[in-house]
């Protein structure tokens, strides 16, 4: 909140007592006092100096907070699986904040999540328009030529999809087992978006890691680790994508 105000449901929201959808139907539903007064109309802003009080409980806002964790591959990028996997939240011990992971990893994918309690940065990040530069390295079976290479700058049609890559380097091939590690660098990131582009060219990919997030690395953190960001790191992040 603010001395200028915040509309009520983004505060109920960012309080990590629940999603935006949901506060907003708390308020519709009369389950919102703001000053002693219920509040049922959406868009009611609400400063710093209002009591705010939802399901009969005072509103704490929490401090925003940002993390990256290296999410190691067999992890869902998720607050809760259905079928019961272990999920990124599971990795987060000691951390007592309702953070959620801004966008995801697939489940076999390993690298670089940001887990956050603030919905407008994971919002800021998540933007298309924004295009957050990241860099994936892969293994995949097969070994394409210059020509096919070329198609992934260019696009490549999935589904409805054009999936593309910004700039892409050979780290290394095994001609032997018939294999590539490549590191392609990315500006958007749409589902499964690198597997499918391989796919799509006839080169699966066998293993998968996010190593770079604009300015950030895997340096100093195992698989499973995680640290939080620091102030320059975290506006660092929030230049790029306004820049973007």
């Amino acid at each position: 909140m603010t001395t200028s105000g915040e509309r009520l449901q983004k505060v109920i929201a960012q309080s990590g007592v629940t999603s935006r959808r949901k506060a907003e139907q708390l308020i519709i539903d009369g389950n919102v006092k703001v000053n002693g007064q219920v509040v049922t109309e959406l868009g009611t802003k609400v400063t710093d100096d209002d009591n705010v009080v939802v399901n009969g409980i005072p509103l704490e806002k929490e401090a925003f907070v940002y993390y990256m964790l290296y999410k190691p591959r067999g992890v869902i990028s998720s607050l809760k699986d259905d079928k019961g996997r272990k999920v990124v939240i599971d990795l987060m011990e000691g951390v007592s904040e309702r953070v959620f992971p801004i966008g995801r990893l697939d489940y076999d994918t390993s690298g670089i999540i940001l887990l956050t309690n603030d919905g407008d940065f994971a919002n800021l990040l998540m933007h298309p328009k924004h295009g957050i530069e990241k860099i994936y390295v892969a293994k995949i079976k097969g070994i394409p030529d210059n020509r096919e290479l070329a198609r992934l700058k260019k696009g490549v049609k999935s589904e409805k999809d054009l999936l593309k890559v910004t700039n892409y380097n050979i780290l290394s091939t095994d001609k032997s087992k018939n294999t590539m590690i490549i590191e392609l660098t990315l500006q958007e990131g749409k589902n499964r978006h690198v597997r499918r582009m391989m796919e799509q060219l006839g080169y699966p990919v066998m293993k998968l890691k996010r190593e770079r997030y604009s300015t950030l690395t895997l340096d100093g953190l195992k698989p499973g680790e995680y640290r939080a960001l620091t102030p320059k790191e975290i506006k660092q992040i929030r230049n790029a994508a306004v820049k973007m």
